[in-house]
């Protein structure tokens, strides 16, 4: 690897968030549902896919305004 390459590999903000809140459901702190503490990983994909539906529908309705 030449010394202009980096890697940026990790868990990041959402990976250990969900970390940590397994370890509390485990270990009894919280006794949330397994929804909540998974949610760190699918929340950020339903506001994806949120956004691309508005997105989508705005593009459609600009299109059958210039029709």
């Amino acid at each position: 690897m030449s010394a202009s390459e980096t890697s940026r590999g990790g868990i990041g903000f959402c990976g250990l968030l969900t970390v940590v809140f397994i370890a509390l459901k485990l270990g009894g702190i919280i006794g949330w549902s397994w929804w909540w503490v998974l949610a760190p990983l699918w929340i950020p994909w339903a506001i994806a896919i949120g956004l691309v539906a508005i997105f989508a529908l705005c593009a459609a309705v600009i299109a059958g305004l210039k029709a």
